[in-house]
């Protein structure tokens, strides 16, 4: 069952942490842990001319990884749930390669691509790829099959037996699968972002943690915030449009 989205609920829950945050900044009165207020001014004076192009990056990052992982998890997806032949050939590659910690990839990823961008993605990408595989896979095989015995007599195509059985039963786990998976696709990126880049918000937070400013470094870990809490309110508004049926 999905629930609204509350703008009231995520406003209570920031004040929260900047309650908690204010108060730390006061019990320990050092630099490491300034008070809000002074990051708040901090990230407004910097937003525009270099906070926002790290920002940039890292959404582009995220956003090109999530696009192609779904491009190629998905259908996949559906190949494996639907047809058993499919599944019974890819399900032990599947098995054998998931269970790895994406991470313990990247010195191989970065010897055989480089530390440039195509590393980066193909972390987002490995990270949801598996996560949307596995979760539209048993989505489309718990199907009962007599819910294609209609289309059947009808003569209808694998396509159609896609479009209005498949995808709308397979839509609300996949768009799951896909919020669970991104948290980690993000502190992944923070990881990667810290190697050869000049640009991203693991780059500007590791370089702030370098220079001893704790304000940038601060002012870059509440935009990383911003953007998982961005990422995860889009999540929901698709989950709310596409899967308006699923609602109770």
């Amino acid at each position: 069952m999905m629930e609204k989205i509350s703008l009231r609920m995520i406003a209570v829950g920031m004040l929260v942490c900047l309650l908690l945050w204010a108060g730390a900044a006061e019990l320990f009165q050092k630099p490491v842990i300034p008070s809000p207020v002074q990051v708040f001014f901090r990230l407004t004076a910097t937003f525009t001319g270099t906070i926002a192009i790290h920002a940039a990056y890292s959404l582009m990052r995220i956003a090109v990884g999530v696009l192609v992982a779904v491009a190629v998890g998905y259908p996949l997806g559906i190949l494996m749930g639907y047809f058993r032949r499919v599944n019974h050939l890819l399900a032990p590659i599947l098995y054998l390669t998931y269970p790895i910690p994406k991470i313990a990839l990247l010195p191989i990823v970065m010897l055989l691509f480089g530390v440039g961008e195509t590393s980066k993605l193909l972390l987002v990408f490995l990270i949801i790829v598996f996560q949307v595989i596995v979760t539209v896979r048993d989505a489309v095989a718990a199907i009962p099959p007599a819910t294609y015995f209609p289309l059947r007599v009808l003569g209808a195509s694998f396509g159609q037996m896609v479009r209005h059985i498949i995808v709308p039963a397979s839509l609300p786990k996949f768009i799951t699968a896909v919020r669970v998976a991104m948290a980690t696709a993000i502190s992944v990126l923070f990881f990667t972002e810290t190697f050869g880049t000049q640009y991203g918000i693991g780059y500007y937070i590791m370089d702030a943690w370098l220079r001893v400013n704790y304000l940038d470094m601060y002012a870059g870990i509440v935009v990383l915030s911003a953007i998982g809490l961005l990422l995860f309110i889009l999540l929901d508004l698709a989950e709310r449009r596409l899967c308006a049926w699923n609602r109770q």
